[in-house]
């Protein structure tokens, strides 16, 4: 019993150890999810791939943040309703509820008021919340997991995006290399990646990217040193608070699976990581990378790459009449 004790007692204080010497640092593990209604995420699951919620048919929250893509669409800018080409880059799902606001220019300050957006938005999803929860009104499946969900004879659109932001709760990446390293796994990292994440921190680059994320917690203006060249209309922060002071500025994405996530930056008009570090060093630092420490860098970004969420593909209600269900991936 006592030897028992001792081999627990000295097991968490390794983790103890492990844990503040993770801390210690700018970046942070990922946490699995916690506190989770699982029904609600079932039910959430089933609308995030629904095609059903769209105008045409055949775009559903998975066209845009496609789980097997990096939770993104790996185009510059999405295509939403009749093909129409949306104003800016798709931010990916993965890891999104530890962003402190949603979109790009925040107007969303968490994951509930963010699903309704896309819904009613008439270049993505093109329908409306009162048509939205009168097609899931006709489908007796959903009528009936709704209610066992919610305790509610009625759907609403509260209770939509209330589903769909628990699901994406879950759509967390954890166990990356980097993430290992930190909790004591010593190789887990090769010296060029341990050289790398040295500069990206000696370069001043967790000055916005730190945290779980390794993002997602500020506004910062594109162009901090030098200013950057688009052509893309997106004012960022600007066009939420009309003030001329935020124009630029964006929430700083999350470097967590960036290497899938391209292309990079508002307009998606940068297809490589080693392009991307070499612009944002320049713009945001006012710093050249050698193609060596430019290397180096994008090897670290590369171990930020966690266990990507294993969905299985939900069986979708039949409509009342029993038409064939849509295509959960349908473009």
């Amino acid at each position: 019993m006592k030897i028992h004790f001792l081999v627990a007692a000295l097991a968490f204080a390794g983790f103890s150890l492990c844990a503040n010497a993770a801390s210690e640092e700018p970046i942070s593990p990922i946490k699995p999810p916690a506190n989770i209604n699982l029904g609600m995420v079932e039910l959430g699951k089933k609308l995030f791939f629904d095609p059903r919620l769209s105008r045409s048919g055949f775009i559903s929250c998975n066209s845009c943040h496609n789980l097997s893509m990096g939770g993104s669409d790996n185009l510059p800018t999405s295509i939403g309703d009749r093909w129409q080409q949306g104003p800016i880059n798709s931010p990916t799902v993965l890891n999104s509820s530890l962003n402190f606001v949603q979109f790009w220019d925040g107007r969303a300050a968490d994951l509930k008021e963010q699903a309704g957006g896309p819904i009613a938005n008439p270049k993505e999803m093109a329908f409306s919340h009162t048509l939205a929860v009168s097609m899931l009104q006709t489908i007796p499946g959903y009528v009936r997991e709704f209610k066992q969900v919610f305790g509610k004879n009625t759907i609403d659109i509260d209770q939509v995006t209330a589903a769909i932001a628990e699901f994406e709760k879950t759509l967390v990446t954890p166990n990356a290399r980097f993430d290992q390293w930190l909790l004591g796994k010593k190789d887990a990292l090769t010296e060029t990646e341990k050289q790398g994440y040295a500069l990206f921190k000696d370069s001043g680059c967790v000055a916005c990217h730190y945290g779980e994320a390794v993002g997602g917690d500020s506004f910062q203006k594109m162009g901090v040193i030098k200013a950057y060249k688009t052509t893309n209309p997106a004012k960022g922060r600007a066009e939420v608070t009309g003030k001329d002071a935020d124009r630029f500025n964006f929430k700083v994405p999350t470097l967590r699976n960036v290497e899938l996530t391209y292309p990079y930056f508002h307009d998606g008009a940068v297809n490589t990581l080693p392009e991307a570090v070499d612009i944002m060093g320049q713009l945001q630092l006012g710093k050249k990378y050698t193609p060596e420490e430019n290397a180096k860098i994008v090897a670290f970004l590369k171990t930020l790459t966690g266990d990507q969420p294993m969905i299985l593909l939900p069986i979708l209600p039949p409509s009342a009449d029993n038409t064939p269900r849509p295509n959960p991936f349908g473009k």
